[in-house]
């Protein structure tokens, strides 16, 4: 076995104890960039804290492989004629970790317990009706059945019951608090149970051997999940290189890593890259309130000046599915349409730089220098290429929160940027679809893209649904508000003697499934 580097060992002790240990067969080891916030899902929350609790905590219904809705702690559910009502029927022999049976009371008790504002739970306003969704009524006729009512009909209403960065809108035991109300720890009834949490270095979960997992296959958050070892450890390893030596060393089982790393620790005999693209979007935003930049020749040359799959390509190391499109190529709307995007065509460039009157005036791309994006690399690169069409691009770098208070407010000629994670066609054009008045921070702001972006919060038919993405995505690509180079990567270097893992459309840690020989 390899040595821990000394620098490694002195920045993290710990792993010292867990080198030594590493052949432990019932023990799986993820390094987390840092630690989680609260053990209490959805509430004071990121994403290493969702990744942990989705391990520990179900809802109703959950996310599917390909970023679609099905039931997970329900076995199906019916809506209403009206579409205002949804009937869940709760599947059987479904336990809690302390051992009691789950029960439809159970479901009205956590609904009331997210939805009290005291919780401070992230996704209140999502169903109090500040937004489109307004959850009127919750109850339980009996043990097996819980009806939720809303006060009008919105086919989003699954989609955000599933979020992970709701927690799933877990269904946890009344146990989880005191007798005071206060938080003590998530009693749910995912694959694993929490264990420990040391701060500051892991969150151990166990193996819960009474877990009653959902029929079929393995799909996504909600299907056929089974714990397969005793323990799953989320260690918190913030320094990207302590992270590739504890890889190599054996100290640490499995990790998301970055492109460059991923190059590197591919030429370890010991261990194998996963990569599958994300929900993220990654891509160049435009200003269309920008005196020179609301000139939609000039923007459709700036497209055509842009060799998107090189960048793409060159900014991922290679790993990258390049796609034009605010729908990942994972995704279920992911169709022919989607798969049409701009064209590299320097003589079309020269064309409409001409026709746009465009005089060489300097064009400001902000970007930033953060490891967790590929934000300064594409910037760099499009700026090469738009100079080469005789575009007079500049980059300037910023820090993280300088860039983001700029993007919220507006102020900004283009921008490279990352669009978080969002499964629903609805959720993904909402990030960027919008009117500039009210919202600066959107993008888009074409009445017809408001319009149809609207409209698919109230669809449930997939084929009407991909209809209305597909005329969005011609719009898009016709008046070029942004430019989109790929989605996301879910990258992740484990240990050969790791089996079973996935990389997936969600990026998030799935430790069910998995084993260790």
């Amino acid at each position: 076995m390899k040595k821990l580097p000394l620098s490694a060992a002195i920045a993290f002790p710990f792993l010292l104890a867990v080198s030594a240990q590493a052949a432990d067969q019932s023990v799986i080891r993820f390094a987390l960039n840092q630690d989680i916030r609260s053990s209490q899902p959805g509430v004071n929350r990121d994403g290493n804290t969702d990744d942990v609790l989705m391990h520990v905590v179900e809802g109703l219904v959950g996310y599917r492989e390909d970023g679609t809705v099905g039931p997970m702690l329900a076995s199906g559910w019916k809506r209403s004629d009206d579409g205002k009502t949804y009937t869940f029927t709760l599947r059987d022999g479904v336990k809690f970790h302390n051992g009691d049976a789950m029960t439809a009371s159970d479901v009205v008790w956590s609904w009331k317990h997210w939805n009290d504002p005291k919780t401070q739970w992230r996704c209140l306003r999502e169903f109090d009706g500040s937004g489109l969704i307004h959850v009127t009524s919750v109850s339980a006729p009996d043990a097996k059945t819980v009806v939720m009512t809303l006060e009008k009909p919105v086919a989003l209403f699954l989609d955000s019951l599933a979020r992970t960065d709701c927690g799933a809108t877990a269904v946890v035991s009344p146990k989880s608090v005191d007798a005071d109300g206060k938080w003590q720890q998530p009693i749910g009834t995912g694959p694993f149970r929490f264990g420990e949490w040391k701060h500051g270095e892991y969150v151990s979960l166990l193996r819960f051997n009474d877990y009653a997992s959902l029929p079929g296959k393995p799909d996504g958050f909600v299907g056929g999940k089974q714990a397969l070892v005793n323990e799953v450890r989320f260690m918190a390893v913030p320094d990207a290189a302590t992270v590739k030596a504890g890889l190599s060393s054996g100290a640490i089982d499995v990790a998301q890593v970055s492109p460059i790393d991923a190059s590197d620790l591919k030429k370890d005999a010991n261990l194998a890259i996963e990569v599958a693209a994300n929900a993220q979007r990654h891509g160049l935003l435009i200003q269309t309130n920008d005196p020179l930049l609301k000139n939609v020749k000039l923007r459709q040359a700036i497209a055509s000046a842009l060799d998107t799959q090189q960048i793409a390509l060159g900014t991922s190391q290679g790993m990258a599915t390049p796609g034009n499109a605010n729908i990942s190529t994972a995704s279920a709307f992911y169709g022919a349409t989607e798969k049409q995007g701009y064209k590299y065509d320097p003589a079309q460039t020269a064309k409409l730089l001409k026709e746009a009157g465009y005089k060489g005036e300097t064009i400001e791309i902000i970007a930033n220098k953060r490891s967790t994006v590929p934000s300064f690399d594409m910037a760099i690169i499009a700026q090469a290429m738009l100079q080469a069409a005789g575009i007079n691009a500049k980059v300037t770098t910023m820090e993280w929160a300088t860039q983001l208070e700029r993007y919220q407010a507006g102020r900004y000629q283009m921008m490279t940027f990352t669009y978080s994670a969002r499964f629903h066609p609805a959720l993904a054009f909402e990030q960027i679809v919008g009117d500039k008045a009210k919202q600066s921070r959107k993008v888009w702001d074409d009445p017809e893209a408001i319009r149809l972006t609207d409209s698919l919060a109230y669809m449930d038919d997939q084929k009407q649904i991909q209809s209305t993405v597909d005329t969005l995505h011609k719009q898009m690509i016709e008046q070029v508000p942004l430019i989109f180079f790929y989605p996301g990567l879910d990258i992740v270097a484990h240990r050969k003697a790791i089996g079973g893992y996935k990389a997936w459309l969600a990026a998030s840690a799935r430790l069910w499934n998995v084993t260790k020989s």
